[in-house]
């Protein structure tokens, strides 16, 4: 009896620990884009600019103070002036006023915060910047959804073109292939207030911006880190004078 919860036990283990990589083989591969990530103010600015203007309506950054963004070079008085719309002290958090329930109601799954959706949007086939880049520019119509709207790499995705004005209007092009499987493009069919470079650069932009949010400190962290790792070497090799002159006398 003991042999078997033994065995029962290792097989449990065995399956518990392999089950994530069968999972993640599994699945389709996703082509993603590379998104051309900036840390440059300019770039974090306007996609600050994309996020409260766009994306604010139903996502919230609860994790994020409007103060924060004098991070990324805006006074405090641009930030109350230009990205606070709604009478919240500087110091609030980015939330929105619509609540979880009614926005599930409506949408039929609640918006999720975006805080830090760059870093849980990471996978095998990308990082989470690739996935969102890729995402925001592959949105196409299909009156078959309640939106209008589909997507070729979240399909049935909840979410409307939000930025559908600025990008323009894309439709799919499924081809059959000769082993069965579909090819799926898209063609820009009504172009938008932006071009295509333009557009692209916004959504690089907004995606800069995401990232910047999942962790603020990035930069600083990195800084922080290099000057550790001068710090150890230089101790290193302190150290090792310090041994080779303690054991000169020693044969």
């Amino acid at each position: 009896m003991k042999t078997r919860v033994i065995n029962f036990i290792k097989r449990f283990a065995a399956v518990a620990l392999f089950a994530p990589a069968v999972a993640m083989a599994a699945g389709a591969a996703l082509h993603l884009d590379k998104a051309p990530v900036s840390s440059e103010p300019a770039a974090l600015q306007h996609g600050a600019k994309l996020f409260v203007n766009y994306c604010m309506n139903c996502h919230s950054a609860s994790f994020v103070r409007y103060n924060q963004l004098q991070n990324i070079g805006l006074s405090e008085a641009e930030i109350r002036d230009n990205l606070m719309f709604t009478g919240e002290r500087v110091g609030d958090l980015m939330k929105i006023a619509m609540r979880p329930a009614e926005s599930k109601g409506w949408f039929g799954v609640a918006p999720p915060d975006l805080t830090l959706v760059a870093r849980q949007r990471a996978s095998a086939d990308g990082s989470g910047a690739d996935w969102l880049y890729t995402y925001l520019r592959q949105f196409y119509r299909d009156p078959s959804r309640p939106t209008g709207w589909n997507n070729a790499i979240f399909a049935n995705v909840a979410m409307p073109h939000v930025f559908w004005q600025l990008q323009g209007e894309q439709v799919a092009k499924i081809t059959q292939n000769a082993d069965g499987t579909t090819t799926t493009a898209l063609e820009l069919v009504k172009p938008g207030k932006l071009s295509v470079q333009e557009y692209d650069k916004a959504v690089a932009d907004l995606v800069s911006f995401l990232v910047w949010m999942g962790e603020p400190v990035a930069e600083k962290r990195k800084s922080i880190g290099a000057l550790v790792l001068i710090f150890l070497a230089g101790m290193f090799v302190l150290s090792y004078a310090l041994k080779k002159n303690y054991w000169k006398d020693i044969h």
